[in-house]
C-alpha cells in the first residue's frame, strides 16, 4: 500500500509539471498580445462629442429630483 502512494505522488509531480509549463506558457503569449498604447480603444472614441453647453442644467435638475424625494421622504 506505501508503494501505491509513492507511485501517485509521482504522477501528480509529473501532472502539476506540465499544468506549470503550460500556464507559463499562456502567460507569456498573453503578455506578447498586450496593447499598451490603446489604439484600439481610439476608434470607440472617434465617434462620441463633447458635453454640451447645458449640461450643467441637467445637473441643476437633477439635484433638485433628489432634494424633492427626500423631502416627500422625511416631510
Amino acid at each position: 500500500m506505501g508503494i501505491m502512494v509513492s507511485n501517485d505522488l509521482e504522477k501528480n509531480s509529473e501532472l502539476n509539471r506540465r499544468i506549470s509549463s503550460d500556464l507559463r506558457a499562456r502567460t507569456q503569449s498573453m503578455e506578447r498580445k498586450s496593447d499598451p498604447d490603446f489604439e484600439e480603444d481610439s476608434a470607440y472614441i472617434e465617434g462620441t462629442k463633447k458635453t454640451g453647453k447645458f449640461t450643467w442644467v441637467w445637473i441643476v435638475l437633477i439635484v433638485l429630483a433628489i432634494i424633492s424625494l427626500i423631502s416627500i421622504l422625511f416631510l
